[in-house]
């Protein structure tokens, strides 16, 4: 194959083509979180069916991730740029026309397969049109837009839907998105394979798709239905049946739809299985945080929104920091002190009463996206430096697949769990007790919340050991693809 590029841009152009579209992808999935209880009241909704917006997105970007390396091939990663940034724009709009929650949900659900195609394609064009020596620190003004998203997201969604109303919450995507094409257009250079006639594998994408969605919704339905409901259990057998057959297929196949060859390599899958812990726990507090807030405090939105903002201030400083760092004290120390930061300020957080000030629960989200912070684009960029750049592109829809699946995954997880256990509490406190019943739901779903912020910690926990095994790594295949200054310092850290 031969590849055509038509160059001209400077590095600082391409990557704020990268940031805008970037950050709209990631802002849609935290925006909203605070708004939870608004889209109950004004759609007469169960959490159950809002969560789906989260859940769904996330679901979306990641079971459509897998068709990046084979369509950026095709029609080139601008072109397939500047696609998904058009659909995601167009999707924004009709989500503020929504006139139910089933409307809404769809509209968001379509969102998110245009985000989807966003969040791997910025991320392959890093390691496709950037120079290698600079792609570390691309990565960390990459992570930088990975990290205001979700950092200022819940901040932003309390703001507008206090003042403007939920609407706002996408309408917001509208104006940013037409720049962001516009800039694409402009500063992005043009590159594509010439002489590609891989034909689009239909069978993989379809079980790929299948696979994913029938396994999210047996977690999110298995405490309603039961998990040993015929319903639960036939969803989670199809797909795992699917997903073993994906990946024979990909395997099989000299020219699949999405290359697993990329987890030959063991720094790849090891970063990867840390990044989706890192996914897990972050999910976790942009979940439960606003549950507790304004269900249990009976905070407002613009409250919440005030309570995770020094929390967003602090991961939106550090991002720059850790990107200077990596390249002075390598990527380990600084996974490792994340991770503990993580495990750390969740564990605190499973120990939160309806006591607890807003006061508490800012600085311990602070410290937590900290921790997010100096773990993330380490990890990410540790992994994917090790791919070949003729497999970047499916490194990237690799890590964005397993990511969102697994963001997905948690919050269907982390929802039933939480409904589950705060059914239980409440049922332990009115045996026998004299409460009020508002204080006894209160009371039963405080615990809940610290039980499903217990089991993230556990989650967490076993990201240190993985992390310890990053650090030993592969001598030889480090030495292969870093230059002699990096790989000693790589090795030495």
């Amino acid at each position: 194959m031969n590849t055509q590029t038509t160059r001209g841009s400077s590095f600082w152009l391409i990557i704020l083509a990268i940031f805008f579209g970037n950050f709209i992808a990631i802002l849609s999935t935290t925006t909203i979180n605070v708004a939870f209880p608004v889209f109950m009241k004004d759609f007469h909704a169960e959490l159950g069916t809002v969560q789906w917006m989260i859940t769904g997105y996330l679901l979306a970007t990641g079971v459509i991730a897998p068709v990046v390396g084979y369509f950026g091939d095709k029609w080139s990663y601008k072109y397939l740029y500047v696609f998904a940034l058009s659909g995601f724009t167009l999707f924004s709009g009709l989500c503020t026309v929504a006139w139910s929650i089933h409307s809404l949900v769809t509209f968001r659900i379509l969102q998110g397969v245009f985000g989807g195609l966003i969040i791997p394609t910025t991320m392959t064009m890093i390691y496709q049109f950037i120079e290698k020596e600079k792609q570390a620190f691309a990565m960390s003004l990459w992570s930088l837009s990975s990290m205001l998203a979700p950092a200022f997201g819940p901040t932003l969604g309390g703001w507008l839907t206090g003042y403007f109303g939920w609407r706002s919450l996408f309408m917001i995507n509208l104006p940013i998105g037409i720049i962001a094409i516009a800039v694409a257009l402009k500063c992005l250079p043009y590159q594509r394979v010439t002489g590609n006639s891989k034909s689009f594998d239909l069978p993989g994408f379809i079980t790929v798709i299948l696979s994913s969605a029938f396994i999210i919704m047996a977690f999110n339905k298995g405490n309603s239905w039961g998990w040993t409901s015929w319903k639960t259990l036939s969803l989670l057998i199809v797909g795992a049946a699917a997903l073993a057959y994906f990946i024979r297929r990909e395997l099989s196949l000299q020219e699949p739809l999405l290359s697993l060859k990329v987890f030959k390599q063991n720094r790849f899958t090891f970063s990867l299985i840390i990044n989706c812990i890192i996914t897990i726990a972050l999910y976790s507090g942009t979940f439960l945080i606003p549950v507790f807030l304004q269900d249990i405090q009976q905070s407002t939105p613009l409250n919440t929104a005030l309570v995770l903002l020094p929390g967003s201030i602090a991961m939106a400083v550090m991002s720059p920091i850790v990107g200077k760092l990596y390249s002075r004290v390598g990527p380990f120390w600084l996974i490792l002190s994340g991770i503990l930061l993580l495990v750390g300020s969740t564990w605190e957080l499973s120990r939160i009463t309806m006591a607890t000030t807003h006061a508490q629960l800012s600085w311990l989200m602070g410290v937590r996206n900290v921790g997010i912070s100096l773990a993330f684009m380490p990890v990410t960029n540790f992994g994917m430096s090790s791919v070949p750049k003729q497999l970047t592109g499916h490194g990237s829809s690799v890590t964005n697949w397993v990511k969102q699946a697994t963001g997905a995954l948690s919050i269907a997880i982390f929802s039933s769990l939480l409904t589950a256990r705060a059914l239980t509490h409440q049922q332990e406190l009115s045996a026998g007790a004299a409460s009020a019943g508002a204080l006894i739901k209160a009371q039963g779903m405080t615990l809940a919340v610290r039980d499903v912020f217990l089991v993230a910690t556990v989650i967490g926990i076993v990201a240190i050991p993985l992390t310890l095994l990053l650090r030993s790594g592969t001598p030889k295949a480090r030495s292969i693809r870093l230059n002699p200054g990096t790989a000693e310092r790589e090795l030495n850290s």
